[in-house]
């Protein structure tokens, strides 16, 4: 792909800015809003910092796809400037660059000029939210999204008729005819990811509030079980605490905790995100661990910036600095204490492993190193390494569901270039990483075994051969 050097140029026209209502005030959908609002706009001197080099094109996955630059971390850059300076306007045409982005941070891991794009997209999103309406179809689709997805009880609720889908064979029937494609294709994209339901995972998956460690007392550790990983994931769940406790933890499980916030704050609900968040804090009050451990990707990012998303909450401000420097995703921890537990084969002969980096793990917590050096404890497991291994696998949290058609074609490629391995399993970190590769693991009809690396661990210590 020719990727353009010439830098994207807006003609200097002036536009006025609206006078800015209420923050609490809903907005009217038939407001020309033009610029964003007072509240926490993209910070300009991060604007500046970048020299538009480029360097972030060939890493961004909807550049990638789509090929325009506007597209790209450098034109929403230029975009974010206009519209901070009154030359652009936050309208529609805005609000769909901002929404291509999946929020990888590709771009900041590549940017030589250390560019704090992660920063800016996260400052755009909630002024999107608030001042540029969506589409009736659009509101529907986000409403299920956010009134579902992080809830457990809620999802727990709708996962007894997606079961009944599943077993009475309708979804045999929807796929086939594609009918729901061409009603509403981001629903089908929804249900497209959607894994086989257990009533075990439905009803099955609460924990005692303390699990005692196995042997000498190493530390006491918090357990985040997540939304979509405690119900659609809960053997993860399972092996995480097992893990653990071989290895000299005492385990503690909140039983009123909820969800991180991770979708909503990646989405630019800040009121939703702001609340979780609080809820979730005060869940492990007084619980005097040593680390909070979560096994999913992108709420271990989310977690961690706990003390930006309530900077401006003065009653839960120190609180949520102090809970984000005890938080630890899985593999961080255990290749920072060790694996002290006995280490068995999985196979009889040696095992090939691809490990599939989770961008939030990548790009977001540093971490690429550490599961990588777990896997290879174990012993006749070789571990395969991917082309493009940066690249965003195209699920990003509901990208994948509000963006059907890029999050495909970078699904295809993801699965295209782990399965060029010819690796017997494939090792993935995150949920929503694990539903978008075994989407496109049946799409191109290929069988392959797809775990957790803690799973992994856990059946290694447990002398279980896969």
């Amino acid at each position: 792909m020719q990727i353009s050097e010439t830098p994207f140029k807006f003609p200097q026209n002036t536009v006025e800015i609206p006078e800015v209502p209420s923050f609490e005030e809903e907005i009217s959908s038939d407001r020309p809003w033009q610029g964003f609002d007072e509240k926490d706009p993209p910070e300009q001197n991060v604007i500046d910092s970048c020299v538009h080099c480029g360097f972030c094109l060939s890493t961004c996955p909807s550049y990638r796809v789509l090929g325009t630059e506007m597209d790209s971390p450098r034109g929403r850059i230029y975009l974010m400037d206009a519209i901070n300076k009154g030359e652009g306007a936050l309208d529609e045409t805005a609000r769909e660059h901002f929404d291509s982005c999946l929020g990888c941070l590709a771009c900041v891991s590549t940017c030589p000029s250390g560019v704090q794009y992660d920063r800016l997209i996260a400052a755009t999103r909630p002024q999107v939210e608030r001042n540029q309406p969506r589409n009736w179809g659009d509101r529907f689709l986000r409403a299920i999204i956010f009134n579902l997805f992080p809830y457990p009880l809620r999802l727990r609720f709708l996962l007894i008729f997606l079961w009944l889908y599943q077993t009475s064979g309708l979804y045999k029937l929807v796929r086939s005819t594609k009918i729901l494609e061409k009603i509403f294709p981001r629903l089908a994209a929804m249900e497209s990811i959607l894994p086989r339901i257990s009533l075990a995972n439905i009803f099955d998956n609460d924990f005692p509030e303390i699990i005692p460690q196995k042997g000498k007392k190493r530390y006491r550790v918090g357990v985040i079980l997540g939304c979509v990983q405690r119900l659609f994931f809960s053997p993860v769940n399972e092996a995480t605490i097992r893990v653990l406790t071989e290895n000299g933890c005492e385990v503690i499980i909140p039983k009123n905790q909820g969800c991180c916030s991770a979708l909503p704050t990646h989405q630019g609900q800040e009121k939703q995100s702001r609340e979780l968040a609080r809820n979730l804090i005060d869940s492990f009050a007084d619980t005097n661990v040593d680390a909070i451990i979560i096994n999913a990707a992108g709420c271990g990012h989310t977690l961690k910036e706990y003390g930006h998303i309530l900077k401006d909450d003065k009653q839960y401000r120190s609180k949520a600095e102090a809970f984000a420097t005890k938080v630890k995703d899985i593999n961080e921890f255990l290749a920072e204490v060790g694996i002290t537990a006995k280490l068995s084969p999985l196979t009889d002969g040696e095992l090939s492993v691809v490990y599939q980096d989770a961008c939030h793990l990548l790009h977001g917590q540093k971490i690429s190193l550490q599961p990588r050096q777990l896997l290879q404890q174990i012993p006749g497991l070789k571990l395969k390494e991917p082309i493009d291994a940066a690249l965003c696998c195209g699920s990003a949290g509901v990208y994948n569901i509000l963006n059907p058609e890029v999050a495909d074609e970078l699904g295809k490629q993801k699965v295209e270039n782990l399965l060029k391995t010819k690796a017997e399993l494939i090792a993935s970190a995150n949920p929503g990483c694990s539903l978008q590769i075994f989407k496109h693991l049946r799409l191109q009809g290929k069988d392959i075994k797809l775990m957790h690396p803690i799973e992994l661990l856990d059946r290694s210590i447990r002398g279980l051969k896969l």
